[in-house]
């Protein structure tokens, strides 16, 4: 989807030959507004978020809130549980126990804005490491989050 273009549009395959991860058909759309940036609130259009964000303490604000990075390792996580715990199934794995862990790291970078880099830490206490990292890799390439990511920021996974 370019940018300013409607959820639900989508282009040809890229140029670079890349697997092409853009939905073929928008099953659901998410909406929230952010009011006064980060030192304000966020809120959902169903009413299910209304959260204040405010800037955390090491990048000067007062911390009295949530930020970007909580609300982005929020929903890594738990999309790349969900991915796990899918492909799991598919293979008649139950992962019960299981759980995923996402840190959200902010900073400069080298083109005067600013990057993040993400570390997930997967605990699959039932299963050997082997197939452990099997589906991990495959709950990789199934997850939303991995695919907008990949290419773009370092994700991290820490299989433990």
């Amino acid at each position: 989807m370019t940018e300013g273009a409607a959820v639900g549009t989508t282009e040809n395959a890229d140029a670079a030959g890349t697997a092409d991860t853009r939905p073929t058909k928008i099953m659901y759309v998410a909406e929230a507004t952010a009011h006064g940036g980060r030192d304000g609130y966020v809120t959902s259009q169903d009413g299910q978020i209304e959260l204040r964000v405010a800037m955390p303490p090491q990048l000067g604000g007062d911390g009295n809130g949530t930020n970007p990075e909580q609300l982005f390792a929020a929903g890594y996580s738990s999309c790349f549980h969900n991915a796990l715990i899918l492909v799991g199934n598919r293979a008649g794995y139950d992962l019960t126990g299981s759980t995923v862990a996402a840190k959200v790291g902010i900073g400069p970078n080298r083109s005067k804005g600013y990057g993040l880099a993400v570390a997930l830490s997967v605990s699959l206490p039932v299963l050997d490491p082997g197939l452990a990292e099997k589906l991990v890799d495959a709950a990789h390439q199934v997850c939303p989050y991995s695919n907008a990511t990949r290419g773009n920021i370092d994700v991290t996974i820490i299989l433990g």
